[in-house]
């Protein structure tokens, strides 16, 4: 199911949805116009590599451009292709906009981001071993997405059924 809308009216601008939905697009952006090797670099230096950010594994020096941990954080900025972001950020516009409005601007930012965190780290966890990066924003999405349904159990959201 693709949601398209709620029936939930906010009262405030979404400025901090719309920042996120900003940001992950350019840095989306800048990630599909690096040449091949640039690009896997570029994935390699921010996704989180499980390996990496449990301290089973290291980077060769050259891709090395935040301490392990800071990759939690900047993981959430990346995406795996277009379909990935288009998603996360369509989920992030009709449900975050709500919870933004509930909880106010820093607290919305701080919560966006603990969510992705928390769940970058928990993936870590579940494959500790992997050198794979993990990139996106869907950690974050998903705690938007429990915000929503305990927030709001009984809104009514209008989706597309493929």
């Amino acid at each position: 199911m693709i949601p398209l809308r709620d029936d939930n009216p906010t009262e405030i601008t979404p400025v901090v949805t719309v920042a996120f939905i900003v940001s992950c697009s350019l840095v989306f952006l800048y990630e599909i116009s690096l040449s091949m090797p640039n690009g896997e670099a570029f994935v390699y230096m921010y996704g989180a590599i499980p390996a990496v950010v449990l301290g089973h594994a290291q980077l060769p020096p050259e891709l090395v451009s935040l301490p392990a941990y800071g990759t939690l954080l900047s993981s959430m900025f990346l995406h795996g292709g277009w379909m990935h972001l288009i998603g996360n950020m369509l989920y992030l516009w009709i449900f975050g906009n709500n919870i933004e409005d509930v909880m106010g601007h820093t607290k919305f930012v701080l919560f966006y981001l603990i969510c992705g965190v928390l769940a970058a780290f928990s993936h870590a966890l579940m494959d500790p071993e992997s050198t794979i990066p993990m990139v996106g924003a869907s950690g974050a999405i998903s705690g938007i997405l429990g915000g929503y349904l305990l927030l709001y159990p009984h809104a009514r959201v209008l989706v597309l059924v493929p």
